[in-house]
């Protein structure tokens, strides 16, 4: 089995392609599995609105922009992360409840776990996108997928705290969903995670193919 990066993309037809067919087959039984074990399907399905609509993009593009295997691990990874955070409310997390027990921390910071590694492991996608899919010139597809990050963390805080106020209609319910454990800077930290985790992906990218000329 070859493993791809950026510059060795193969076109194989998806079921010639075992590495791929590996990460669909494992998510989607985790997937299944979260829910069918969720304490709180509501939580569950409005914290999957955007996982699903990744993977329809992921599938609908897949015969028009084939990432790399690279790209495809980090986005696997980045799915799994989500998806056992919606199998429980982020403050009930058991990972970071583990974490906050070991490190004597006051909240569960599960959810800064995932903002961090929404920037960390969706850069380099993004960055391929916009380097292969639209030809960028190298600056630009360093920079914008670290603006992109940024932009979306923002987005999404936005969308969550919309859902939490017309679902939850403001009640103690809402302030589970939005994970905020009583710090009211808690969204700011959130998308400073998400920016930080993409400014490390991307200079790590700019690095390694700086010494590989």
């Amino acid at each position: 089995m070859t493993v791809t990066t950026r510059q060795t993309i193969v076109r194989k037809p998806f079921l010639r392609q075992p590495l791929h067919m590996a990460y669909i087959s494992m998510f989607l039984v985790f997937w299944l599995y979260s829910a069918l074990s969720t304490p709180d399907l509501t939580n569950w399905l409005t914290e999957n609105i955007l996982t699903l609509s990744l993977l329809i993009f992921l599938v609908a593009f897949y015969n028009i922009f084939r990432f790399s295997d690279t790209s495809y691990t980090l986005i696997f990874l980045f799915l799994l992360l989500h998806v056992f955070g919606s199998q429980y409310q982020y403050s009930e997390n058991p990972f970071g409840e583990w974490l906050q027990h070991q490190l004597n921390h006051s909240r569960n910071h599960y959810d800064r776990l995932v903002h961090l590694g929404f920037g960390l492991l969706l850069s380099y996608p993004i960055h391929e996108v916009l380097l292969r899919g639209f030809n960028l010139n190298l600056i630009l597809s360093y920079l914008l997928p670290i603006e992109l990050v940024l932009s979306l963390g923002a987005v999404y805080e936005l969308a969550e705290w919309a859902v939490a106020d017309l679902l939850y209609n403001g009640t103690e319910q809402g302030m589970d969903f939005l994970g905020m454990q009583g710090d009211i800077w808690d969204a700011q930290k959130d998308i400073g995670l998400g920016f930080l985790g993409s400014v490390i992906t991307i200079s790590v990218t700019f690095l390694v193919r700086k010494v590989r000329g």
